[in-house]
């Protein structure tokens, strides 16, 4: 079987120096080899082929046979990694936490810990006979003994408006 360490070598080699990043790579037991990239201005076709032809040319297929599949992450797929969340800041996502809840709003704030999401949400003033919207501010942690506050999956929200 073909390490996975070293496919995420050839990959990473490849894309040095592109706006090209890993998000995930798995390899089964019959090195069946797919990797999953993404980029911060999105992923052509060509950067599939190349990432492809880089990793190909550089196993050997006398010593090990191998299927290797590269693809684009979807929109729909959740998150893997935190550049995902990067590239998508400003975005309107769906954010599931560990107990089970699901949260919309504006992708507002990343880092390696947590993020951020705005929403609108009418609240009673006082001294007012009208709710107003109120911008809100919710974070959300990829590790976190809360589980209310433990992210599970995020994705994008599309709109075709």
């Amino acid at each position: 079987m073909i390490p996975e360490s070293k496919i995420k070598e050839l990959v990473e080699a490849r894309i040095e120096g592109t706006k090209l990043f890993v998000v995930e790579i798995s390899v089964s037991s019959s090195n069946k080899i797919n990797v999953l990239i993404d980029g911060y201005d999105g992923v052509s076709i060509n950067d599939c082929i190349d990432v492809s032809r880089g990793v190909e040319h550089n196993l050997d297929r006398e010593d090990q046979d191998f299927e290797l599949e590269v693809s684009s992450a979807g929109l729909d797929m959740p998150f893997l990694v935190p550049e995902q969340y990067k590239k998508n800041l400003g975005r309107a996502v769906k954010v599931y936490t560990h107990d089970g809840r699901k949260h919309e709003g504006q992708l507002f704030y990343v880092d390696n810990e947590k993020i951020e999401i705005t929403y609108q949400e009418k609240v009673r003033v006082e001294g007012r006979k009208k709710k107003e919207l109120v911008t809100q501010v919710e974070e959300y942690f990829f590790e976190s003994d809360q589980k209310e506050k433990k992210i599970r999956d995020t994705k994008v929200i599309i709109s075709f408006k």
